[in-house]
């Protein structure tokens, strides 16, 4: 391994940190969340008074309304609370005739923090949709609205109020084979009640996140609130900070999503222009995420002549899944809801989705267990990545038997003014024996990018989730061989054992190559690489701060790969004669000197510089002679 092979690393490194660093909350944010800590139980106490408040204004409002035999729904604000159920083999949904709206969704088959076998995304006030319709005398807001179910089946509901002119809002419901959910509002015989102008409707959606996972902070991490513009890409709230932000151009689909499982609203004919998003964190400890609320508007027909139509994704962050699901949609949208599956910035996305997908679905297909797919996953990158390592190897084993006759030849050149000398020399050398020295830099740096798509691509693959290997409970998370109550600056409340294999593993395979380099290191670079070798076994802590939350698969995957990387540098060294390989370049070097080359590349702008400098040196020494 030589210097620009370790320059390579150090790249992978640095971008690795930089991506942390972006998805970790700001020293801004970790103040407010420590004032947030310290100011706790005032905030919960006028949280609670406002929201006293609130229920007993509303209370009042509605207490008014009852007594005002004359309100257009005055008998549907009246009523029982009744429970329906709506389900398929996937998911079951439960829906309150108060409000007609969806009260409870669990989804089948995934385990929850309790180890239940079926994972209940929200339940009762966790969540609320409601629509408001502004009318000429009277709102009309269906949370505060009684509906009667009728044509029910095991996947379909019509929820209707009823008016006192005869008048209706209808709610219809159509339950999907996997996980969208099919609705729509209509107002029957109320075409008088609003004004002629009255075109929109509003709709207030809200969601208390729950904490789904074992680690607060990393499932936080990937939990925000999505959007799609009809007009443009897929967007996002920050999943670090509290936002409150209004969208300018008309939506698609807004969508409340935590790290593997989503709910998103889709509305046929849009949502409108300036609709309002806000996100607001949570403390750890409390069972949530985040509070999501959103303030929305989409086209309504007071004629009744035409739905508000919707469709409601609630359902696992699967890349594949969400394909076909979307294909179900009979809106006639591209709605590109598989970017709710966190692949990572353009370039890894288009590595993880074009590459890394298809072979894990393949090696999955295999009935393999998760931990062994990332083990053969890692074997296949290092049989990609070989040619482009033993490249990288070769460079750095020709400079290191090339090192006697670079010491001998440039042994004059001692003095630091000597130095552009002596690295033009050096480079002359390698130029006439054949040898890039930035042969093994470039080979690293395409390496780079893959190592980042993993780095987005692991902990955000639901099909390691609940999945044990070794003495890994859960790939998805982390594995703690150690915990405590209290969380510890920098490390959180637990030591992970993959993590801490995957730093050991790094220090150890650092400690390999500054071995290695130092049979190739000449005269000042030996010094320079001192500085270098200290950025390298610092690397390692830096690491275990980062690492230490993330998922175990992840940092098994790290661990195996830089075990699969000690091992083919091992077996390189072991089998490359240096006499035969210096031999070869003995040999190139007779063929050069017989067929002289002008010097090109980086041996070319060197001397190019050195000439440059001895000129200024000449016209200087003129000078003073004058």
């Amino acid at each position: 391994m030589n210097r620009d092979t370790i320059i390579g690393f150090v790249l992978i490194a640095l971008v690795l940190i930089g991506f942390s660093w972006y998805n970790s909350p700001s020293k801004e944010d970790l103040e407010l969340a420590r004032i947030q800590d310290s100011i706790a139980a005032v905030q919960q106490e006028n949280a609670k008074k406002a929201q006293e408040a609130a229920a007993k204004q509303k209370q009042e409002e509605k207490d008014t309304a009852k007594v005002d035999s004359t309100a257009l729904f005055y008998g549907a604000l009246n009523g029982t609370s009744q429970q329906v159920v709506l389900k398929n083999g996937k998911l079951e949904l439960t829906l309150d005739t108060k409000g007609g709206v969806i009260k409870k969704a669990k989804i089948m088959d995934f385990k929850d923090l309790n180890d239940e076998k079926d994972l209940t995304l929200f339940d009762g006030d966790d969540q609320n949709l409601n629509f408001m319709l502004t009318g000429k005398q009277d709102n009309i807001v269906t949370a505060d609205l009684y509906f009667t179910p009728t044509e029910q089946t095991d996947s379909t509901v019509t929820m209707t109020a009823s008016a006192g002119n005869g008048g209706q809002v209808i709610l219809k419901y159509n339950l999907g084979k996997d996980y969208m959910l099919a609705f729509s509002l209509q107002a029957k015989g109320l075409a008088n009640a609003f004004a002629p102008s009255y075109k929109e409707m509003e709709i207030e959606w809200t969601d208390h996140c729950r904490q789904h996972e074992k680690g607060f902070s990393f499932e936080n991490r990937y939990t925000g609130i999505f959007y799609k513009e009809v007009k443009g890409d897929t967007d996002n709230l920050s999943e670090s900070s509290d936002e409150n932000e209004t969208i300018e151009e008309e939506l698609d689909w807004v969508a409340f999503r935590n790290q593997f499982f989503s709910i998103a609203l889709i509305s046929k004919d849009n949502f409108a222009k300036n609709a309002n998003l806000i996100s607001t964190l949570d403390l750890k400890g409390t069972g949530y995420l985040k509070q999501f609320d959103t303030k929305l508007k989409t086209a309504f027909d007071p004629t009744g002549a035409k739905p508000s139509e919707f469709e409601m994704y609630i359902g696992p962050n699967n890349f594949r899944l969400i394909q076909k699901v979307e294909q179900q949609s009979q809106f006639g949208k591209d709605l590109d809801l598989e970017q709710l599956v966190n692949l990572g910035w353009w370039l890894f996305r288009l590595i993880n989705r074009w590459f890394t997908l298809y072979v894990f679905d393949w090696l999955a297909s295999f009935g393999f267990s998760m931990g062994i797919v990332l083990i053969l996953i890692t074997i296949l990158l290092k049989v990609i990545t070989y040619p482009m390592v033993k490249k990288s190897y070769m460079s750095s084993a020709k400079m290191r038997v090339l090192k006697p006759k670079l010491e001998e030849a440039t042994k004059q050149y001692d003095k630091p003014e000597d130095q552009m000398k002596k690295q033009q020399e050096m480079m002359s050398l390698y130029s006439k024996y054949g040898v890039s020295p930035m042969g093994g830099c470039l080979p690293m740096l395409i390496q780079m990018p893959i190592w980042i798509a993993m780095f987005w691509f692991v902990p955000n693959a639901i099909q390691l989730r609940g999945q044990s290997f070794l003495w890994m409970d859960d790939l998805s998370t982390y594995d703690p061989i150690i915990e405590w109550t209290n969380n510890i600056w920098g490390i959180g409340d637990h030591l992970s054992l993959t993590c801490i294999l995957f730093c050991a593993a790094q220090l150890i395979y650092t400690w390999i190559s500054m071995r290695q380099q130092k049979d190739q290191m000449i005269g000042a670079q030996a010094e320079q690489m001192k500085v270098m070798q200290w950025m390298m076994y610092i690397m390692p802590l830096m690491f275990f701060f980062i690492f230490n939350d993330y998922s175990s698969g992840l940092n098994f995957y790290y661990f195996i790969s830089l075990f699969f990387s000690a091992a083919i540098m091992w077996t390189l060294r072991k089998t490359t004669d240096d006499a035969k390989l210096l031999a070869i370049l003995e040999a190139k070097y007779q063929e050069n000197k017989n067929n002289p080359k002008k010097q090109s590349g980086l041996a070319a702008r060197l001397e190019a510089m050195q000439k440059q400098q001895e000129e200024l040196k000449r016209q200087r020494q003129n000078g003073f002679r004058k």
